[in-house]
């Protein structure tokens, strides 16, 4: 038997990254899957690459209204959740004194209140003894130059992640928070290393790192398994670091 077998789990930025990664190994463990995206082309896209039962659900985690309707759609096709990954953000590097107010409204309405409402709405239809995993960061815990805005939308959901595993206890539902350190997805791109630019910034991240390397998705993926599954059953309101060791030096 597998680890997920019998269980259903609502991965949010699930299209790409350490989300789609982390909604690949949830279903190969016998999890139904469910990942939430904003781009219907990419949503059905990771469908297929997840392969089983997925399904997915179309929406962006900033609009507040989102959270509230998927969990209907979820509870109505499902019957509800075992596992919920609030996993969807983004991130702007840029020096505090350049941030434009747009744009530390977007970090905060996804990486943030996102996480918050969705929580809010999702908790609900969580079946007791169920798990959620908060998608954190390593730069809420240390300073990244250019990360000023990214790591405070962060850190607070570390301070939610503590008092949803208070909230929650008496349903035996268990909060968890994951911090990736430097991974190794498309989002490098999005951040604007070129190709050319990757074996220089790879070294250099590699020196800052005691591992010597970026992590890999499915690094992550086994992290967020751990703590979803029945392994971590005495394990609540932790903040699991997977960043090769960054946070020490």
């Amino acid at each position: 038997m597998t680890l997920l077998t019998g269980k259903t789990a609502m991965i949010t930025g699930g299209t790409s990254g350490i989300g789609l990664a982390i909604a690949r190994l949830f279903a190969t463990e016998g999890a139904q899957v469910i990942v939430s995206g904003r781009r219907e082309e990419a949503a059905k896209q990771a469908v297929l690459e997840i392969g089983g039962a997925a399904a997915y659900v179309l929406g962006d985690v900033a609009d507040p209204d989102f959270h509230a309707w998927a969990a209907d759609d979820i509870a109505e096709r499902f019957g509800g959740l075992d596992i919920y990954v609030a996993n969807a953000g983004v991130n702007t590097i840029r020096h505090s004194a350049d941030v434009p107010e747009a744009e530390y409204d977007a970090q905060f309405a996804t990486n943030t209140r996102g996480v918050f409402i969705g929580v809010q709405k999702f908790a609900p239809i969580l079946r007791d003894n169920g798990a959620i995993v908060i998608t954190g960061s390593l730069a809420s815990e240390k300073v990244l130059d250019g990360h000023a805005v990214y790591a405070g939308s962060k850190a607070a959901i570390g301070a939610f992640a503590r008092s949803w595993a208070l909230e929650l206890k008496d349903r035996g539902i268990r909060v968890n928070l994951l911090s990736p350190g430097p991974t190794d997805t498309e989002i490098l791109g999005k951040l604007g290393v070129t190709p050319e630019q990757r074996p220089a910034f790879e070294a250099q991240m590699a020196a800052a790192i005691p591992l010597g390397r970026l992590g890999r998705p499915e690094e992550l993926a086994s992290a967020a398994l751990f703590l979803a599954s029945d392994m971590s059953s005495f394990v609540t309101g932790v903040n699991l670091r997977v960043d090769g060791g960054m946070a020490l030096l």
